[in-house]
């Protein structure tokens, strides 16, 4: 987006066909969750396409040689709870070492913002470069108090990760957070009254784990 260089919005075919079943209401519990877990997956390969790499000696079968691996860099994975969590697997498939923490955010039904109420981060955290996990940005309340949060421990560097946003949500976050970098799927057309993302899918925690 050309007023947030800060955001990218992955186009790539297999996210946007999976996106397209993520948000039909016939989908089931099953499919829903898988499909959140490997768009995740699929939009991890995006969002660490700067880590480091750095030369090592390989002996293949035929011969030694020199090939690439991650620079050392360190990883955590940062779910808000509770949707956030249908992500974490997708994300782990592609980065089994990284070390998971999450915090717990809701939001008020009256006033919209949200509320802590658990915050649980890998002790090592000033040592990683975090991914803040959570399939949908909206009104971008819960971002930015998820990233303000994770600030406080001093990690390397923080990005934040979604599935679909809406404008208001992302601007509040590049606004409060503009040295985050933002990811998402697709950016949708606005949000409703009751600060649900139009056209979105619902409510994604209560589409992941059945709550309907």
């Amino acid at each position: 987006m050309e007023q947030f260089p800060n955001v990218f919005v992955m186009d790539h075919p297999l996210i946007q066909h999976k996106l397209t079943f993520l948000r039909d209401q016939s989908t089931g519990t099953k499919f829903f969750r898988e499909l959140v877990s490997e768009i995740a997956m699929l939009m991890c390969y995006e969002a660490t396409r700067d880590l480091p790499l750095v030369d090592v000696e390989t002996v293949t079968p035929m011969e030694k040689t020199t090939t690439k691996v991650i620079a050392g860099r360190k990883l955590a994975f940062v779910p808000i709870l509770r949707a956030g969590l249908g992500m974490v697997d997708g994300m782990l498939n592609m980065v089994p070492s990284a070390k998971v923490g999450h915090i717990g955010l809701y939001r008020d039904p009256k006033t919209h913002k949200p509320v802590e109420y658990y915050n649980k981060l890998p002790q090592d955290i000033e040592e990683r470069d975090v991914i803040v996990l959570d399939p949908m940005l909206a009104t971008g309340g819960s971002a930015v108090d998820a990233v303000t949060i994770i600030k406080r421990s001093h990690p390397k560097s923080i990005k934040f990760l979604c599935i679909i946003a809406a404008p208001e949500g992302i601007k509040a976050l590049s606004e409060a957070h503009p040295d985050v970098h933002v990811y998402c799927a697709a950016v949708d057309r606005c949000l409703d009254s009751n600060c649900y993302i139009l056209p979105g899918l619902g409510d994604a925690g209560d589409r992941i784990f059945g709550t309907l």
